[in-house]
């Protein structure tokens, strides 16, 4: 009967999902009808020689820091350990066209009417359809079912630029910094909005890289996660700082960002207090971070993402070097990592201007 034939997966062959854990990946279970299908890249925090159990029936492969060390060889040491953003080791390693990166304490959220939430179909949705960073449309995503550009929108404008990036959001524990937690220790989200709009450019935002997905071969080497956790005086700003990159990088090229939908459920509250250990020293640093990627802009000469990059990471080591001597070694880490992705990305010379 054809009805009982499952439809393949859109992207199924385009697309990975990119994980990183310390722990056993139970949490896959309940993403099973939604991810199996899909090519898994698990990236392995902490202690090698730890075992991570996976759920069966999954096609994933598994990085370690032992596999890491081997594969970037010195280079390696642009990859954080002991932090989340070492997830940016399975960007540079898959072949995919597309990255979706969630975090293993993401379970799938209920939209209103009860219905489970297919947190990646709704971000290949976002990606698929053109962005509106020139110009806002009043009912956000012009281009989702039920909707158009309205009154007064310019038509020279409505067919939109390419979806670089699709950032989605989290039900129950919010993405709030340590000294919020503090204050609001119980707080939790409860609003649903249906909603997906484009980020203007010029408009900077803070990226949470817990249920975010990518065009890789569009704007990937600028998705580097940065140098946190182990041996670094700064954590949990490694997807703020990739963000912040990533869109002074889009608005240059002329690509767009989306946030809103898809909601992931968010299920645990990390510790306010280690949290802020972390980020104490970011707390006051993005004062001057923010301001500095509010003023920055790249010549005409860059026209792919790798000279955008090394660009930015020139700018980094001129302006915020002064600010602390950590900026130095991470303007340094920012030009090893776009090396080490054309070595493993050899035919990747990225598309230029949009073409």
């Amino acid at each position: 009967m054809a009805s009982s034939v499952t439809p393949t997966p859109i992207l199924k062959d385009e697309l990975d999902i990119v994980i990183p854990t310390i722990r056993n990946l139970d949490f896959l279970e309940m993403w099973r009808p939604f991810f199996q299908p899909y090519h898994l890249i698990i990236v392995q925090d902490g202690d090698p020689s730890k075992v991570i159990k996976v759920p069966e029936g999954f096609d994933y492969e598994l990085y370690n820091r032992n596999d890491i060390n081997r594969i970037l060889g010195p280079k390696a040491s642009c990859i954080s350990f002991k932090d989340s953003a070492c997830r940016c080791f399975g960007y540079m390693v898959s072949k995919k066209k597309y990255i979706f990166t969630i975090d293993d304490d993401c379970f799938v959220a209920k939209d209103p009417s009860g219905n489970d939430i297919n947190a990646l179909e709704q971000h290949i949705k976002n990606l698929l359809s053109p962005s509106t960073p020139f110009f806002f449309n009043t009912l956000y995503d012009p281009y989702r079912e039920g909707t158009d550009f309205v009154r007064g929108y310019p038509f020279s404008l409505r067919e939109g630029v390419p979806t670089a990036v699709s950032h989605g959001l989290w039900l129950n524990i919010p993405d709030y910094d340590a000294p919020t937690q503090l204050v609001k220790p119980r707080e939790r989200n409860t609003r649903f909005v249906d909603a997906v709009l484009t980020i203007p450019k010029g408009t900077l935002f803070p990226m949470c890289g817990m249920n975010l997905a990518f065009d890789r071969e569009l704007i990937g080497p600028a998705m580097y996660f940065g140098l946190m956790g182990d041996g670094q005086p700064i954590g949990r700003y490694d997807d703020m700082w990739a963000g912040w990159c990533m869109k002074v990088i889009c608005d240059h090229m002329g690509w767009g960002v989306k946030t809103g939908l898809p909601y992931i459920w968010h299920s645990k509250a990390s510790n306010p207090f280690v949290n802020l250990k972390k980020e104490y020293k970011g707390i006051y640093w993005q004062e001057e971070l923010i301001p500095f990627f509010q003023a920055t802009t790249l010549p005409k000469e860059c026209t792919t993402v790798q000279s955008c990059y090394k660009e930015l990471s020139k700018q980094v080591k001129a302006k915020l070097g002064k600010v602390d001597d950590y900026f130095n070694k991470l303007a340094d880490a920012m030009l090893t990592w776009i090396e080490a992705w054309d070595e493993l990305n050899p035919s990747g010379q990225q598309v230029v201007n949009g073409k």
